[in-house]
């Protein structure tokens, strides 16, 4: 991406350029974008201004580095485990989700909310990751990653869903007061299957892909085919 065109590839200069878009992380979630000048991202990062412009250039250069790196984790967390079968693979993809959204809440905040406002750019980033997003799990589903337009519409509507439920989830209070991960993932593996299943009735040429036996016991959708909780 442009924005990851960085000076110094070195593996020094790699491991502080990480480093400081973690920091980073922190900080623009913590603060308005607005409310930050490049004077106090240095002092809270502990390091020269310069530092910071020599490798990002501006402040904006600096957010949308953290927005594309936050991009690519999420992305690589979701789309892992490609030779599993589509129905253990829709489930991992899932969870995967939910794990990258749990454990790097600030950065998934920035992806899933747009980042600043009207920011083209930020929303293009965002837009881009949710693309990726559908294409995985029609890949997982169907074993392609283009669908014609109607089945890509309900996935989107479907996605749509995740990330709001998931960041009202992550949003919530501690664990013992909000569902866990693996219940919240259950809950959007099961909305899927009858999205799923939806999409087959409408576009035939994309049938649900079919529950692995040893999940048939979990409980059933309106049509009779069982769907797991777990």
């Amino acid at each position: 991406m442009n924005n990851s065109q960085q000076r110094g590839t070195g593996p020094r200069s790699q491991v502080r350029r990480a480093e400081l878009i973690a920091i980073g992380r922190k900080l623009f979630a913590d603060t308005p974008y607005d409310a930050l000048s490049m004077d106090d991202i240095a002092r809270q990062a502990g390091v020269a201004k310069g530092l910071v412009y020599y490798y990002f250039k501006s402040k904006r250069g600096y957010y949308l580095a953290i927005v594309e790196d936050s991009v690519a984790g999420l992305v690589a967390r979701a789309g892992g485990d490609t030779g599993l079968p589509a129905a253990e693979r829709l489930r991992r993809t899932i969870d995967g989700y939910l794990h990258y959204a749990e454990h790097h809440r600030a950065a998934y905040r920035t992806i899933a909310a747009g980042g600043v406002g009207s920011d083209a750019e930020v929303l293009a980033i965002r837009d881009s990751v949710r693309e990726e997003l559908v294409a995985t799990i029609a890949e997982g589903a169907y074993g392609r990653r283009e669908v014609p337009p109607l089945a890509r519409l309900a996935l989107v509507g479907w996605l749509a869903g995740v990330e709001g439920a998931t960041l009202d989830w992550i949003g919530a209070p501690p664990a013992g007061e909000r569902p866990g991960r693996e219940e919240l993932a259950a809950l959007l593996v099961r909305q899927l299957r009858a999205t799923l299943t939806v999409i087959e009735e409408f576009v035939p040429d994309c049938p649900a892909p079919p529950v692995p036996p040893e999940e048939t016991a979990s409980g059933s959708n309106d049509h009779g085919n069982h769907v797991p909780v777990t």
